[in-house]
């Protein structure tokens, strides 16, 4: 890596890139795509196969898989509620702005979300994602509602973004993926420590 000198780039890059970053609109480098509830009075619509998650599933883990609910063909069909493939970055936008995830399996969402759909060989889901801090700043200062802060798909695809070439964006996304990669393993061990430390304590004072 090294230190770019202006301000149209990172302050750090790898040494192979050296063209500018470009400014684009969120909405030009991806899709936006809400989401929607089936009528949860028709069963017909319910328990079938196709995940279907809420604000509340999302912020914990980096990639999801499985939803708590899923809905079945004709929920989806007669809903709001979209198809995303794998790859899409579920974003919540509202009841809690910003907190996203990355779908490593098909699924839909709930009202609750505008997701990004990366344009193919144009933006890379992990070097989106890992500017969730950036997404979930502007969200907040542009949302709007009398009863909760929501942003709409609109307003996110207004978002202003710079994003170099696309082999760069994976570089960069490889990058964070191995970094994140390292917390949880290290979180991983520190929950271990947490739980043996509690078996401990129980044990030496009953």
């Amino acid at each position: 890596m090294f230190l770019a000198k202006d301000s149209v780039n990172p302050q750090l890059r790898f040494n192979e890139f050296n063209s500018n970053w470009e400014p684009y609109k969120l909405g030009e480098i991806a899709e936006i795509v809400g989401g929607g509830t089936p009528s949860t009075g028709v069963p017909e619509y319910w328990d079938g196969d196709i995940d279907w998650y809420s604000p509340t599933e999302i912020g914990e883990s980096i990639y999801v898989a499985e939803s708590l609910k899923k809905i079945t063909e004709s929920g989806l069909n007669k809903s709001s509620a979209k198809m995303l493939p794998t790859g899409t970055i579920l974003f919540t936008s509202r009841a809690g702005i910003g907190n996203t995830a990355i779908l490593a399996k098909t699924g839909s969402t709930n009202q609750g979300f505008q997701s990004i759909l990366p344009k193919r060989n144009i933006l890379d889901s992990y070097f989106i994602f890992s500017r969730t801090t950036e997404l979930k700043k502007y969200g907040e200062i542009t949302g709007a509602g009398s009863t909760f802060i929501e942003v709409s798909g609109k307003q996110m695809a207004q978002m202003p973004i710079c994003i170099p070439c696309f082999e760069e964006q994976k570089k960069i996304g490889i990058f964070f993926q191995k970094l994140d990669h390292g917390i949880t393993l290290q979180q991983s061990k520190v929950d271990k420590l947490k739980n043996l430390k509690q078996a401990y304590l129980q044990k030496l004072f009953p």
